[in-house]
C-alpha cells in the first residue's frame, strides 16, 4: 500500500440538530494508547456533556478499530462514526463526538445521520494529507543539463527537496516509489546519460502547501 490518507493536523467543530449540540473532535493517533488517553481527555473537558461517543482506526489498512456509543442506543453514534473514517478511508485517527442533549429525541436514524454528519465536520475542519512512499533522487549534472532536468521534474510535478550548486549542481528531488523507473530512464536520456543518479532508501512522504515533507 503506497498512498494512504492520514490526518495531519486534529480540527473540531460543531452542528446543531434540534437543540442538541454535537461538537467533534479529531485527532492523529498512531496506538491504542494514544487514542485513549484522547478519549478520556475529551470526556474530562466536556465532563457535563450528555454523551462523549467514539470511534477511531489505526494502521495502514485499519488493523485496529475501534467504537463506543457511551450510552447512546446500540449502533447509533459510534458505529456510524466509525463508518465515516472507513469510507473515507482515512487512517490513524481518532474522533470524538461530545453531544449536549437539547430536550427533543432524535430517534434511530436521526442519531446515525447527526453522528456522522458531525463526524464528517470535524474531519472537514482538519488537515488531511496524502502519505505515500519514495526514494530521495540525487541527480548530479553540469549547468548544461540543469535546464533538461528541471523540466523533466516540472512536467511530472516531482518536488525538488534542495538544489546545491558548486562546479556542479546536485538536484535532491522526492521520487514517488512507482515512478522510480521512469524517472531514472528520463533524466539519463534528457542528458544523454551524463548526469549521475544516486538512490536512497524508502522513505513516507505527503506533499503540504506544495512541498515534500519527509516522516522518519
Amino acid at each position: 500500500m503506497d498512498k494512504y490518507k492520514v490526518v495531519y493536523k486534529g480540527g473540531a467543530d460543531e452542528i446543531v440538530e434540534k437543540k442538541s449540540r454535537f461538537i467533534a473532535a479529531v485527532q492523529p493517533v498512531h496506538s491504542e494508547e494514544e487514542a485513549a488517553a484522547f478519549i478520556g481527555a475529551t470526556k474530562k473537558k466536556y465532563w457535563d456533556a450528555t454523551h462523549n461517543c467514539s470511534a477511531f482506526t489505526i494502521g495502514k489498512h485499519h488493523e485496529l478499530t475501534r467504537c463506543s456509543d457511551d450510552g447512546e442506543p446500540s449502533g447509533t453514534a459510534g458505529r456510524p462514526m466509525l463508518d465515516v473514517l472507513l469510507r473515507e478511508d482515512i487512517h490513524d485517527v481518532v474522533v470524538v463526538v461530545t453531544r449536549y442533549f437539547g430536550g427533543t429525541l432524535l430517534g434511530t436514524g436521526g442519531l446515525v445521520r447527526a453522528y456522522q454528519k458531525s463526524t464528517q465536520a470535524g474531519l472537514a475542519a482538519s488537515v488531511i494529507i496524502e502519505k505515500q512512499t519514495g526514494y530521495i533522487l540525487d541527480i548530479e549534472t553540469d549547468y548544461n543539463g540543469l535546464g533538461k532536468i528541471g523540466y523533466v521534474l516540472a512536467q511530472r510535478e516531482i518536488p525538488v527537496l534542495e538544489t546545491e550548486y558548486t562546479d556542479q549542481v546536485v538536484i535532491h528531488a522526492m521520487i514517488p516509489s512507482e515512478r522510480k523507473t521512469e524517472l531514472e530512464k528520463a533524466v539519463t536520456e534528457g542528458t544523454n546519460g551524463t548526469a549521475k543518479l544516486n538512490w536512497g532508501n524508502a522513505k513516507e512522504f505527503a506533499i503540504i502547501d506544495g512541498k515534500a515533507e519527509i516522516f522518519e
